[in-house]
């Protein structure tokens, strides 16, 4: 290769990447190019210890490894467009990066709610500097609003709680998690929150906000005509892929009502050749035969490895892949491996009153298994989501 391969992205799954590549044995040049000024660091611990203030660096890897591998990372370097005949990345500050191969991992972006006043005390969190200015914010606060009930606004919750912090979570679903896990499991998870004396209201939406003379949030109208009075919100609605960048370039989207991200294959391949796609960003070809986004930690580092032999023409890893993600909140770690589904059918293997067990499937086979304090039957339970397993056979074994 005459040109660098070029990363776009310097988020966890930019950073695997380039791991990965030199893991495979390309020693070539290699860019890695990133919009924020901080070394990649790792997102999850933001929600928890980092806005809890137990942790002050989530810092992935140190600026010697970029050096001792040889990365180009170049930082407060924004792409703003592609022209993939030329093979070349248009840079925010005027400049031009030629590749020979182009990796797309520019991540999410969080949602925002339209219509609503633009006030001081409203956040949402996704980058360093997000969780960084909620922090500040936290040591003056005595009652927070979180808007959405996903993994981030739960997580949220349970840490402003640890804080001392009142919490209302609105959600306008049933149950939290709901179009993740479904509302049986979403409503033990409803349980666990409201035990830790969150007023979490489901099936509630917000309306507006109420401001002072400052332009400060104060409160909220919700969609049901209740008010509350707060001192910081919090707004975790989801995000979208960030892939402005690459209108007009030929490169094949996700439709928004399909999630949006970069099509790609099930090894990162886009539909313009020399042009690759991983992480949140990547709608991957999956096993049922549909292109989706997986937002998980563990998947970043997965699809790194695929593309990356996929790349340089190395075998890739056979072992068969089964998604894991997990989420701390209060003192219970939710975790789920395989693809559990809203759609599933749920089994309730084990509940206590605060920790479970679920199974789900789908035409009686196992696709995958939640559980909340329960690690060790959790992780025991991979190679039967592997297989496929009859579930009549497991709920057999634990009766």
């Amino acid at each position: 290769m005459n040109r660098p391969i070029v990363i776009v992205g310097a988020g966890l799954a930019g950073l695997r990447t380039a791991e990965e590549l030199r893991r495979a044995g390309y020693e070539g040049e290699l860019i890695l190019v990133g919009e924020e000024s901080r070394l990649p660091y790792d997102r999850p611990p933001l929600s928890k210890q980092f806005v809890r203030g137990e942790t002050d660096d989530t810092t992935l890897r140190p600026e010697e490894f970029f050096v001792e591998k040889k990365i180009d990372l170049r930082l407060n370097t924004a792409a703003v467009g592609v022209d993939t005949a030329a093979r070349q990345v248009a840079l925010a500050d005027g400049g031009t990066l030629d590749y020979d191969q182009l990796i797309i991992a520019t991540g999410l972006r969080p949602r925002r709610l339209p219509g609503l006043p633009d006030l001081k005390g409203v956040h949402v969190l996704r980058g360093h500097a997000d969780a960084a200015a909620l922090r500040a914010e936290l040591s003056d606060a005595g009652t927070a609003l979180v808007v959405g009930a996903g993994f981030i606004g739960c997580e949220l919750a349970a840490s402003f709680r640890a804080g001392g912090v009142a919490v209302v979570l609105i959600e306008p679903q049933p149950t939290p998690l709901a179009s993740v896990l479904g509302e049986q499991v979403g409503e033990l998870v409803a349980r666990m929150h409201r035990a830790e004396g969150v007023d979490l209201r489901c099936g509630t939406g917000l309306d507006t906000f109420l401001a002072d003379d400052a332009d400060r949030v104060r409160g909220a109208k919700l969609s049901d005509g209740s008010v509350v009075y707060v001192d910081l919100v919090v707004i975790g609605v989801g995000s979208r892929p960030v892939t402005e960048w690459l209108a007009d370039s030929g490169i094949a989207l996700a439709e928004p009502t399909a999630g949006g991200g970069v099509l790609a294959d099930e090894v990162g391949r886009t539909s313009v050749e020399g042009v690759w796609a991983v992480g949140d960003v990547a709608a991957w070809l999956h096993e049922t035969g549909q292109r989706k986004r997986v937002e998980h930690w563990t998947n970043a580092g997965e699809q790194a490895k695929l593309l990356a032999c996929a790349l340089l023409g190395a075998e890739p890893p056979t072992a068969a892949r089964v998604p894991y993600f997990w989420s701390d909140q209060y003192e219970v770690k939710i975790q789920a491996l395989g693809t559990p589904s809203a759609a599933d059918d749920v089994h309730i293997v084990s509940d206590d009153g605060r920790k479970f067990l679920a199974y789900y499937t789908q035409d009686g086979n196992l696709t995958g298994v939640v559980g909340a304090g329960m690690t060790a039957q959790v992780m025991k339970a991979r190679a039967k989501i592997a297989a496929g397993a009859p579930v009549a056979e497991l709920l057999g074994t634990n009766q």
